[in-house]
């Protein structure tokens, strides 16, 4: 069901499906082209992280419905990273959003996430081909910081889905070499957009913003699209 948010605007409103334990923000544009992005956040973060919001409303300008959500690790806790055991209850939650999300609309749906919630959509679509049109992700966390050699592409030769990844020159989580390493490791078509000069908050940390940032993003998700997926 939707309910009005406190955003001061009408194309901005809650969105919580409760039987499938849904709970975001649902961006709609004024002139929606049928397609969706599915957003959601990294670790120790939320739905409203100011990355994700300008986003949404970069892609939402430009006719995209998108539903920024909060995973069910956060939506038990208010705050905090999520447990060990938390990893596939998270991937079911994305699911369970793609799910809502087409029956709201008949057009592409795109996956997306920062940091943890682009490493869960990546392995949900790994596991499940064809759940989506293509993946976005957002400072993806090859390794943690210091650790290179405590690597997450085990999932990597099994994504089939044409994935765009933006990552920042400072990001300890990944080097921009370690990033063209492991796209090597993914059947499906990819693309690397890098942002120079950035680390893993893509210049959003605090009240930081980079104002041109969602519109370079959301220009290089075009381009892709029409690469990749015409």
């Amino acid at each position: 069901m939707f309910q009005d948010n406190r955003v001061p605007t009408s194309s901005i409103r809650t969105f919580v499906e409760d039987t499938l334990h849904i709970r975001g923000y649902l961006h709609t544009p004024e002139t929606p082209n049928n397609d969706v992005l599915i957003l959601t956040h990294g670790a120790g973060s939320s739905a409203q992280a100011p990355l994700l919001v300008a986003l949404a409303e970069a892609f939402a300008s430009a006719g995209l419905t998108v539903l920024r959500c909060d995973l069910p690790y956060r939506q038990s806790r208010s705050f905090g990273p999520p447990g060990p055991g938390d990893a596939a209850r998270d991937r079911q939650g994305l699911k369970n959003a793609i799910t809502a999300m087409k029956k709201q609309l008949s057009g592409r749906i795109f996956l997306g996430g920062h940091s943890y919630g682009g490493r869960q959509s990546s392995m949900l679509c790994a596991e499940e081909p064809g759940l989506v049109e293509g993946l976005v992700l957002l400072s993806y966390p090859l390794h943690p910081p210091r650790k290179p050699t405590q690597l997450r592409t085990q999932h990597l030769p099994s994504l089939r889905t044409p994935t765009l990844f933006i990552q920042g020159t400072r990001d300890p989580f990944a080097s921009i070499a370690e990033i063209e390493q492991a796209l090597k490791m993914i059947p499906a078509k990819t693309k690397l957009f890098v942002i120079e000069s950035a680390g893993h908050d893509l210049g959003f940390k605090g009240k930081g913003k980079q104002q041109e940032l969602p519109k370079q993003v959301l220009r290089s998700l075009q381009e892709f699209a029409r690469e990749v997926l015409t």
